[in-house]
């Protein structure tokens, strides 16, 4: 029998809590420069959210950002460990000097072009607060999403990784190698590197050591991130996954939820970090056109005959030029 942590491929998308629906629309768009590929709402609990899909320009998981805003809904969380501290973007590293200037004309406070692993990178956060880098990575050859200041070369080819931040290593470090089967490659200062597979963009994460932060908010609230998706292939790994962790005694392990795009199982764990396992097979074409992918709120079949109840209470948004169609 195949080891079941080895279907996990990469990671599949990263999710976080934000503020204003439109505050997130502008940023994602116009700062990162990526595609926004989905407009829906939000599966769990009974408040009307947003649930908006970001992504490179073909859609790909590994590539996918989305964002729950809670603003209007006046949620607000705790920052500290547990969470994820840092989602982070790749790029040619050669584009580093233009995101500086990028950054810069935005009014986007950044760490400047610093190192870690070996890697260069620029640190920085959104309006509410949400950590972010951008990876240079000479070796991802996904298409970027092309904008009016934002070039194909120097755009965002997917996710690159995620750093969270973690009271305790010992624990983290066993489940991310004994249970995942990620490869521990190396520490840089409070840092931990662990590599899915080979490693590079879309199969980095970091473990920050910070033993004297408090747990943060496990909750949807602004600013907080909420969860790490990886990619498996359908549900069948999903449910041997499930089986596999809880073995070594992570019970917490949800059900198959279907969202729709993916299906998917979550699990808590040790640093208080939650991970889902999203499946790659149904995509975010089986709604709309693909050339169309986010110019229309959309919801699950269960939800549409409470399309007037559900929209209703949600801000009103303007969606990028290339949406108002």
């Amino acid at each position: 029998m195949n080891n079941p942590a080895d279907y996990i491929t990469g990671l599949h998308h990263l999710t976080v809590s934000v503020g204003s629906a439109q505050e997130d629309i502008d940023f994602v768009t116009q700062v990162l420069g990526m595609r926004m590929i989905k407009q829906t709402v939000l599966f769990d609990g009974a408040a009307s959210i947003y649930h908006l899909y970001y992504a490179n320009a073909d859609a790909e998981v590994g590539s996918v950002w989305t964002t729950f805003p809670f603003k209007k809904a006046g949620v607000y969380g705790r920052k500290g460990s547990g969470q994820i501290e840092t989602s982070s973007f790749s790029v040619p590293t050669a584009s580093l000097e233009f995101w500086v200037k990028h950054l810069n004309k935005h009014n986007v406070p950044h760490s400047g072009i610093i190192e870690r692993f070996g890697d260069k990178m620029i640190t920085f956060e959104d309006r509410c607060g949400i950590g972010m880098a951008v990876v240079g990575c000479d070796n991802d050859n996904r298409n970027a999403w092309e904008t009016e200041e934002i070039s194909k070369e120097n755009g965002i080819r997917g996710l690159f990784g995620a750093t969270i931040r973690s009271r305790d290593i010992i624990e983290m470090d066993f489940y991310l190698t004994k249970v995942l089967n990620f490869s521990k490659v190396g520490q840089d200062g409070d840092f931990h590197r662990y590599h899915i597979k080979d490693g590079g963009a879309q199969k980095t994460i970091e473990l920050h050591h910070v033993p004297d932060m408090e747990q943060g908010s496990w909750t949807f609230a602004v600013g907080i991130p909420h969860h790490i998706a990886f990619a498996t292939a359908k549900d069948e790994h999903n449910l041997e996954l499930k089986a596999y962790i809880e073995g070594f005694g992570y019970t917490d392990v949800t059900e198959l939820k279907d969202r729709n795009y993916f299906h998917s199982i979550y699990n808590r764990t040790p640093s208080g970090a939650l991970f889902e396992f999203a499946t790659s097979d149904i995509g975010f074409a089986i709604d709309e056109e693909e050339n169309l992918l986010g110019h229309q709120l959309l919801l699950p079949p269960v939800f549409e005959h409470r399309r007037e109840e559900i929209v209703k209470p949600l801000e009103e948004i303007v969606l990028p030029k290339y949406l108002q169609v």
